[in-house]
C-alpha cells in the first residue's frame, strides 16, 4: 500500500485475517493435526522387555528456566511423565533424555541439564540415566542419542515424543540407523473432530493450527533437504 499497490495490500491483509480467523474459530487446526497423531498410534500392550528409552526434549520452558533457575514444564510435559512411568516399569532399561538449547533468538537453559536436576530430586538417578545436551533439533536428537545409547541389533528401544511430532522424529531416527518403537504421547486431538466452528477457546484452536502448520512444513523441509528419506514416514 505504501508503494501504491493498494489492491494487493488490501488483498494480503484480508487473506491474513481470514487465515487467522479460520485458525482461531474453527477446528481446522485439529483436522491438520489428526493425520500426524494417527500415523504412529501408541501400542496398547507394553513390550515384555525394553532395553532403552529415548525421550525427546521440548517439554521444558527453556527461556523461563534460564531466568528463574528452575525446571518449569510446558504443555508437552507428558513426554517426561511417561518416561518416568516407563523407567519404573522397566528398571533395567537405559533412559536417554535428548535436548540441548534449541532457541536461537533468546537465552534458554539446556533441557537435558534441567531434566537431570528434576529427575535427581525425584529419586531417578544412576548410570542408566543418560543426558544428551548438545542437540538443537530433531536430526541431532537422533544422531547424538544413538551415539550415547549404542543400541545393538535386536534390542528394543522406545521413542517418546509428542504424537504430532512422531512422524518427523521417526524419519530422523530411521535416517540415523537407530531402530526404535514409537511411543506417542501429548495428543492434542481426540481423533474424532470434524470441520466445525470452535468458539470456546480461540487461543487453543490457534495454537493447534500453528503447531500443525509448523510440523507439516518441518516434514517437507526435512524431506527436501535429505534429513529424512520420505515425506511422511510410516511404520
Amino acid at each position: 500500500m505504501r508503494f501504491e499497490r493498494r489492491r494487493i495490500g488490501l488483498s494480503l491483509i484480508a487473506a491474513s485475517l481470514a487465515i487467522i480467523g479460520v485458525g482461531a474459530f474453527t477446528t481446522l487446526g485439529a483436522l491438520l493435526l489428526q493425520p500426524l497423531e494417527d500415523r504412529f498410534p501408541r501400542p496398547e500392550v507394553l513390550p515384555q522387555h525394553v532395553d532403552g528409552i529415548v525421550v525427546l526434549g521440548g517439554f521444558m520452558n527453556g527461556e523461563v528456566n534460564a531466568g528463574r533457575q528452575g525446571a518449569e514444564l510446558n504443555s508437552a510435559a507428558d513426554r517426561i511423565v511417561e518416561a518416568m512411568r516407563l523407567a519404573r516399569l522397566f528398571p533395567d532399561a537405559k533412559l536417554v533424555i535428548s535436548g540441548g538449547v534449541g532457541a536461537f533468538m533468546v537465552e534458554a537453559a539446556a533441557e537435558a541439564e534441567r531434566t537431570r536436576q528434576l529427575l535427581t530430586s525425584l529419586g531417578y538417578s544412576g548410570a542408566r540415566f543418560i543426558y544428551e545436551n548438545r542437540s538443537r533439533n530433531t536430526v541431532e536428537n537422533a544422531l547424538f542419542s544413538k551415539e550415547l545409547a549404542e543400541p545393538r541389533p535386536g534390542e528394543t528401544w522406545l521413542l517418546i515424543t509428542s504424537a504430532y511430532h512422531m512422524p518427523r522424529a521417526v524419519g530422523c531416527f530411521e535416517k540415523a540407523g537407530f531402530d526404535v518403537v514409537p511411543w506417542s504421547v501429548d495428543y492434542k486431538t481426540s481423533g474424532k473432530e470434524g470441520f466445525a466452528l470452535y468458539l470456546e477457546q480461540p487461543n487453543e484452536a490457534l495454537s493447534r493450527f500453528s503447531v500443525a502448520i509448523r510440523e507439516w512444513l518441518g516434514l517437507f523441509a526435512y524431506w527436501l533437504t535429505g534429513k529424512t528419506d520420505s515425506l511422511f514416514p510410516s511404520a
